[in-house]
């Protein structure tokens, strides 16, 4: 019984050892599941998008000394870009409530599905600080960020984070990269809003539902597009990452359809009432020409006679050779019947 069981001792042990060692293993996969894990994307499409570092929908609002490059500021529909007095916006221009803005809000729903739609690879996650990441398409509630991700991969790697609700960064956090991997090809779809901390370095491109908050100091490379809320910024620099495909050619601000309508629409209004005062002014100004066949009631009979352009001076020498005749004969007759009553 005794060497029985001595016999049997090593079987024990090594069945126990290899189940330990399974366990181990099992445990450190999954452990590293959120490392691991990852698949090859497509780039999010941004269409007129990739020429914007910062687009809004109903205001665009900055303190502080913030600068902005290779890349344009819009907003649409919305009509407030606020405290850009001090803002540098170096080879990019502002779209404010313009058709290049519209147009832009337009394939920002576009690309916000496109995100929206991929299938994820690892799913409810929190707080990312920590992992290192490969390319693929990671998903969450609401998601976090304390301190520092490192997202791995080569130069055309693609990293998707879909946030069903927010993303909250927090202060001196930060996206940073290893093996080539760069922020051109970084995508951040939130499903309500998303705030970067203080003085925290992000990377990405957020495609925000409502409204997103840059805090003071924070530094982006990538851009922060807003699809029905506001953007807020504070000090920040915000860059367009440089390893992206070369920058379209800057587009002037073009009004929108509706805008140029309504100022078509303006113009006419404006003409016309000009035309209706001028008239109005012209008729109060005339002095009424007397008609030749309504002679006036204050000219007598002569002016009348001879506005008809009848030669009055016959009538006039007839009228006088009558009178005399007539006296003439008044007189005679008066001259007969003295004599009579002598």
């Amino acid at each position: 019984m005794h060497l029985r069981n001595l016999k049997s001792s090593p079987r024990r042990m090594l069945v126990t050892g290899a189940a330990f060692a399974l366990g181990l293993l099992l445990a450190a996969g999954g452990a590293g599941a959120a490392h691991a894990a990852g698949s090859v994307q497509a780039v999010i499409g941004l269409g007129t998008l990739d020429s914007f570092g910062v687009l809004g929908h109903t205001t665009v609002t900055n303190t502080g000394a913030t600068t902005i490059t290779d890349g344009d500021v819009g907003l649409s529909p919305g009509t407030s870009v606020t405290g850009f007095a001090p803002v540098t916006i170096d080879n990019g221009v502002v779209h404010a409530t313009d058709a290049q803005a519209e147009l832009a809000q337009a394939d920002l729903t576009t690309a916000f599905n496109d995100a929206a739609g991929r299938s994820p690879d690892v799913s409810n996650l929190n707080d990312l600080a920590g992992q290192t990441l490969a390319p693929g398409v990671y998903a969450g509630g609401a998601l976090s960020l304390s301190g520092t991700v490192t997202l791995a991969g080569s130069a055309s790697s693609v990293f998707i984070f879909q946030a069903a609700s927010t993303l909250i960064t927090a202060s001196s956090s930060t996206v940073a990269f290893s093996g080539g991997a760069n922020a051109c090809n970084v995508f951040w779809q939130v499903g309500s809003s998303a705030t970067l901390g203080s003085n925290s370095v992000f990377a990405g491109t957020i495609l925000a539902q409502t409204s997103i908050t840059a805090e003071t100091g924070a530094t982006v490379a990538g851009r922060l597009l807003a699809s029905t809320g506001a953007v807020t910024l504070d000090s920040n620099v915000i860059t367009r990452p440089s390893d992206c495909a070369a920058r379209t050619a800057i587009v002037a601000s073009t009004p929108t359809a509706a805008q140029t309508a309504a100022a078509a629409a303006a113009a006419q209004a404006a003409a016309e009432a000009a035309a209706a005062e001028a008239a109005a002014q012209a008729a109060a100004t005339a002095t009424p020409t007397p008609s030749a066949t309504t002679p006036s009631s204050t000219t007598g009979p002569v002016a009348e006679l001879a506005a008809t352009g009848i030669d009055i001076a016959p009538v006039l020498f007839g009228t006088a050779v009558l009178l005399g005749i007539g006296l003439l004969l008044v007189l005679v007759g008066r001259s007969r019947r003295a004599r009579q009553r002598r």
